[in-house]
């Protein structure tokens, strides 16, 4: 089948969906934001947000158009095993939480960037946002891309005007909603993509004789006989070890995105921050094995079923599927799904780079800022950082996931390792932290093939674009630095007078929840000397061939 094929006959379903899904958006966003009238209001929703609403949130928050539609491409056009990325990637929330979540919560922050300034210093920090607000922007950038490729299938219009539009009602919303619309939404959003992605599988492999179409995520064995003799090689995971080792790599990355961590922030206590962990890894695990599911009967459809789809439509597989095995109101509410997918993950990136913006780089620098002005430019930061993202979105890579993968990597590189060994390790010091965050970050940005492809190490399109080869060097290189540049200048005193070791080690027993400081306490030498000798020889072994 054509290209040109893919798309609704009758655009009048897509628009009817799809505004539905707006209007009732905006009128929450609306309603839920409208007492609005602080910082912690705009970006944690004054902290009052329940364990299920909150679950549901970060659930929808890390779904993503990456799972709707970006890692089925990936699995239709490469057969690589992504649901070994994805399923791990589940374990970002709970490790935010019990890393440093939960200590970082005590200590009453807004965010991971709140952390890294009040740890290692103003100047750290504002390294950390313009990394972060990078970040933000690279991951809102795939899920623009999903948006317009959802309103272009669903109006039957060119990806750029699909961009243009899409773009500005999710910046809109977002705008006018602030955290408390966000999650209230998210909640709504998450029961939207769970039943728009997994019932309409069941239909699909019913239609394509599974007996197991009633519970998709996991009883499609009977198709697996067919899909060996129609293509052998499908469940063939011999890769490289360094791909099983890399992918550890992109789960250190997100545990520092900082949209994410946002979330933990936004509960009332503690306890219902654990309890909304549960519930996010339960709703997040089904989708994730039913993505894998899409994926799998995507290329059953194409060697067993004579369908037909280009690498050009391959972010559209499971867009497609449905226009194919499932009547046009399906696919519509699909269409809505995919794109509440978006907005969940787009409201996230927003807020965070809201945040990182006005409060940690603006009020930091000026901290005389009355209040009022402080949340007009929280909206303002919200709403530029969307403008640009649907400006990055105009020209995209080959598949839509690329950016938010390569978006992980970094934040491993740049962000995670200051707030982990900060937390846990009372050494860390501003002048590791700079270097870590400094030359970690221009390595990992160097040695990808968006900037210089010739200094590209691995020469293996897939990890690199992926940020796969690039993560399992800079994120090593960069826990080294922290380490070592932080251990050698604690004891070179012309540098160590400017340092406050006091504050810092008060301030670690402090968001630990301890009352008194103990010097053994959070202060392993042999720790951060098995850390650094671990790190060091993955980065060396990050240098040689893939082999993949």
């Amino acid at each position: 089948m054509e290209e040109t094929a893919w798309q609704l006959s009758n655009p009048i379903l897509g628009i009817v969906a799809i505004v539905a899904m707006f209007v009732l958006f905006y009128i929450v966003s609306f309603i839920s934001n409208k007492k609005s009238q602080s910082v912690a209001d705009l970006y944690v929703a004054g902290s009052t947000i329940g364990p299920v609403t909150n679950g549901l949130a970060m659930a929808s928050t890390y779904m993503s158009l990456a799972t709707f539609l970006g890692i089925t491409a990936l699995i239709l056009e490469l057969q690589v095993p992504f649901i070994m990325l994805w399923i791990q990637l589940i374990l970002s929330i709970p490790l935010i939480t019990i890393i440093y979540g939960t200590s970082l919560r005590r200590m009453g922050a807004f965010s991971p960037t709140h952390f890294i300034r009040e740890r290692y210093g103003v100047s750290a920090s504002i390294i950390a946002a313009l990394f972060m607000i990078l970040v933000s922007l690279m991951y809102a950038l795939g899920q623009m891309i999903g948006v317009a490729l959802a309103f272009e299938m669903a109006f039957g219009i060119p990806y750029l005007p699909g961009l243009l539009v899409g773009g500005l009602l999710i910046v809109g919303y977002v705008t006018l909603g602030g955290m408390a619309g966000a999650s209230n939404n998210a909640a709504i959003q998450m029961v939207i993509i769970a039943l728009m992605f997994i019932i309409p599988l069941g239909a699909i492999m019913k239609a394509v004789g599974g007996s197991g179409w009633f519970f998709p995520p996991l009883l499609y064995a009977d198709m697996v006989p067919a899909m060996v003799d129609a293509m052998p090689g499908f469940f063939d995971y011999q890769f490289s070890p360094k791909w099983y080792v890399s992918l550890i790599g992109l789960t250190i990355g997100s545990l520092g995105l900082p949209h994410l961590a946002m979330r933990i922030y936004t509960a009332s206590n503690l306890k219902s921050a654990r309890n909304a962990m549960v519930w996010f890894t339960f709703i997040i695990g089904l989708v994730f094995s039913a993505t894998y599911a899409m994926g799998f009967v995507g290329v059953y459809a194409t060697q067993t079923q004579g369908v037909s789809i280009s690498s050009a439509d391959a972010d559209k597989l499971t867009l497609i599927l449905n226009l194919v095995y499932n009547p046009e109101w399906v696919t519509a509410l699909v269409i809505a799904g995919a794109i509440a997918a978006g907005l969940s993950t787009i409201s996230g990136n927003l807020l965070a780079i809201g945040a990182l913006l006005s409060q940690d780089i603006i009020t930091t620098l000026k901290p005389s800022i009355p209040t009022k002005m402080r949340v007009k430019l929280g909206y303002a930061a919200i709403f530029t950082g969307g403008i640009v993202s649907i400006l990055l979105a105009i020209n995209p890579p080959a598949f839509l996931v690329v950016s938010i993968l390569w978006a992980f990597g970094l934040a491993g590189v740049t962000n995670a390792p200051l707030i982990i060994v900060g937390v846990w390790w009372k050494e860390a010091n501003k002048y590791g932290a700079i270097a870590a965050s400094v030359i970690g970050g221009f390595l990992y940005i160097i040695v990808s093939p968006f900037v210089f492809p010739s200094v590209v190490i691995t020469g293996h399109g897939v990890t690199d674009g992926m940020g796969l080869s690039g993560a399992m060097l800079a994120i090593p290189i960069s826990f080294v630095l922290l380490i070592i540049v932080s251990y050698v200048t604690n004891r070179m005193p012309s540098l160590s007078r400017h340092l406050t070791p006091d504050a810092d080690k008060r301030l670690i027993e402090r968001i630990h929840g301890w009352s008194n400081v103990n010097p053994k306490r959070y202060n392993s030498q042999l720790g951060a000397a098995i850390t650094v000798i671990l790190f060091s020889a993955v980065a060396v072994w990050a240098l040689f061939p893939w082999n993949m």
